[in-house]
């Protein structure tokens, strides 16, 4: 018995793996990814090859330069796959830093750890230098070369045989046309960009096609294949002049759309995915320039379980009152809306950084503005913190901010009669915690200021075929995305450095000087406190710019008081630009060339990204305290 029943499980692993054989070579899905992957792997050994028989780089070497634009035009056959199957790896093959330290998957799971990039991208622009050496190019092509067989294993590989997979990977490739693919972030000759992105759309077609032969029941409808041809056709109508096209008709009328209906086929297929990359995409949302489609932080802190309005509204209720309330502070004199003042786009408008605890200093940092906080994965602006509640208490328990001790938080907040009865029935609602603690205090508050993002803007609704943009504004868009370079840092839609499949903050080294006449740089090490590294010296969060013409004074340190100070920093590139010595610059040092023309346009673009906010006013009177020293407080504070 036991003779014929492992005979019969044999015989089961056989047809199995038969099975799974026979659909792997009849699949066309399948042979297109591994046929495409081939052709680049021997057009990327081809320009090995071409590099090994050269004696001398330096120089102009136009067959070289050819022969690298042909490897990236193969690059661009699998580009959708290969950035969303191994993201690390697809670095190594097309990075666009030499170095990185952003993590894929948040710093809330892992420290940050040294990453060095290799591929096409940086071997360009090493080719590009003075004198490059060829073993040091060499160097980047033979780990592109090596990075090729993670996407050629079976756990990469075997995903491509689960057609609900392909949805996620179109998902990121639509995102990713709205945000990086016609920006320069990663192509370095702005001559090619268009014609490399007119060459992808044709590739992705041939996907298409070949997914819908090769999975029957999952299929890429044909209204959709409609749109994307009429995609196909506006982008072949344009210019191959990167700083002529129309990148805000293409995202309007093509990609956003084509973004709504992939979503349908996530929900329609009911289709799931396993993979990181789709950590905070939300499945049903319907626009890329709708609030909801990522979730960058959770807003309700301890009470994230809790789903009923009422309930919801009730938190709230008492978040607003204790971000008005200077009862969080040692002294009874400071609240959170001292620096993040509501009729101010919850920042300080009026000072470059403001006053510390003491009265008399300042802080060292400007303040940043509340209203879209949670649309960054790591909070302050070098990156300190992971989620709301901990940069929430963080602030209290700083000694130059709001100077409370963190043992006294709760005891200040529960001698408040009115504090204490709302928190002892807001405890029910988190039943794994059997007393009210400072996270309750502090979960209370970022829900509510959490709600200050909700709204949004013209250029949302002008996206979303609501409203209409004018001229002016259009052509800053098309700017910001081409020859001004902001959208290689200030990504889609947030316009802060959460770019897709939005999991992670990016950090850049801009050179930002200690006062506006560029006689150096601010001392302010930035990120390099947190993560001590060459490369993060002086580095910064990228921030979002909504409501940037709100919500001046600009830069961490408050060093430029108007958006034409703004603009006039980064056309001139930035401090090392200026004249500042600073060897780590990510933000190009040669100057932009922007007319006073094009600078108007930036502004009248950036305008159409200030939200319809509703200001609160704060409550006419607090909870009254059993303590004397919070007897006396007054509702947002005194200074």
């Amino acid at each position: 018995m036991l003779k014929y029943r492992v005979t019969f499980f044999i015989l089961l692993i056989l047809i199995l793996f038969i099975s799974m054989t026979k659909r792997n070579t009849v699949s066309p899905y399948f042979d297109l990814y591994t046929a495409r992957l081939a052709e680049f792997q021997q057009e990327q050994r081809a320009l090995i090859k071409l590099v090994e028989n050269q004696k001398d780089i330096s120089g102009d070497n136009i067959i070289l330069a050819k022969q690298i634009e042909e490897t990236r035009s193969k690059l661009k056959a699998i580009d959708l796959w290969l950035r969303y199957l191994e993201p690390v790896a697809y670095k190594k093959i097309n990075g666009p830093l030499p170095v990185e330290w952003e993590t894929e998957v948040f710093e809330k799971f892992e420290k940050p750890y040294k990453r060095y990039a290799a591929g096409l991208t940086l071997a360009q622009l090493y080719l590009e230098e003075p004198k490059p050496g060829k073993d040091s190019l060499l160097k980047l092509l033979y780990e592109s070369d090596a990075a090729i067989k993670t996407f050629q294993a079976d756990s990469i590989t075997e995903s491509l045989n689960v057609p609900g997979n392909f949805f996620f990977v179109n998902r990121l490739f639509l995102l990713n046309l709205s945000a990086i693919y016609t920006t320069g972030f990663e192509c370095p000759d702005t001559d090619r960009i268009i014609e490399e992105l007119k060459s992808m759309l044709q590739n992705v077609k041939d996907v298409y096609f070949a997914f819908n032969k090769s999975f029957q029941t999952y299929t890429v409808t044909e209204n959709y294949i409609q749109l994307y041809n009429r995609m196909e056709a506006f982008v072949a109508s344009q210019s191959n002049e990167f700083s002529k096209f129309d990148h805000f008709q293409f995202i309007k009328d093509y990609v956003n759309p084509l973004y709504a209906i992939n979503q349908q086929f996530i929900n329609t297929y009911h289709v799931f995915s396993k993979s990181y990359n789709d950590y905070s995409v939300n499945n049903d949302n319907s626009s890329i320039f709708d609030k909801n489609l990522y979730n960058g932080q959770n807003s309700k802190g301890i009470f994230i379980a809790v789903a009923d309005t009422e309930k919801l509204n009730e938190i709230k209720s008492v978040g607003r009152l204790l971000f008005f309330d200077p009862i969080l502070s040692g002294n009874g004199k400071r609240s959170c809306a001292s620096c993040h003042k509501p009729d101010e786009y919850f920042t300080d408008t009026t000072l470059a950084t403001s006053l510390a605890f003491n009265e008399t200093g300042r802080l060292s940092r400007n303040t940043p503005t509340l209203i879209n906080v949670v649309y960054n994965h790591l909070l302050m602006l070098d990156g300190k913190h992971i989620s709301l509640q901990k940069q929430a208490k963080g602030v209290i328990t700083d000694a130059g901010e709001m100077g409370c001790d963190e043992r006294k938080i709760l005891d200040n907040v529960m001698s408040c009669e009115k504090y204490r009865k709302a928190f002892q029935k807001l405890r029910k609602l988190t039943p794994f915690y059997p007393d009210v603690n400072i996270d309750h205090v502090v979960s209370a508050i970022t829900l509510y200021y959490s709600g200050f993002s909700d709204f949004n803007a013209p250029f949302d609704r002008a996206m979303n075929g609501k409203e209409s943009l004018n001229a002016e504004a259009i052509r800053g868009f098309n700017l910001f995305m081409s020859k001004a370079e902001c959208a290689t840092c200030h990504f889609v839609p947030q316009f802060n450095g959460v770019k897709p499949p939005y999991i992670s903050s990016e950090f850049e080294v801009i050179g930002v000087p200690a006062d506006t006449g560029y006689k150096k740089i601010s001392s302010d090490s930035g990120r390099y406190n947190i993560n001590p590294a060459v490369e993060t010296m002086h580095a910064f969060r990228t921030g979002s710019l909504r409501n940037s013409s709100n919500t001046k004074p600009y830069m961490h340190n408050g060093v430029f008081r108007t958006m034409d100070e703004v603009i006039n920093f980064y056309d001139a590139g930035g401090g090392a630009g200026r004249g500042l010595k600073l060897d780590n610059q990510t933000l190009s040092s040669d100057s932009l060339r922007l007319s006073k023309d094009e600078k108007m346009a930036l502004k009248a673009f950036l305008k159409t990204l200030d939200e319809d906010i509703i200001f609160q006013k704060p409550p006419v009177k607090l909870p009254p305290s059993r303590l004397n020293i919070y007897k006396a407080r007054k509702p947002g504070g005194e200074y």
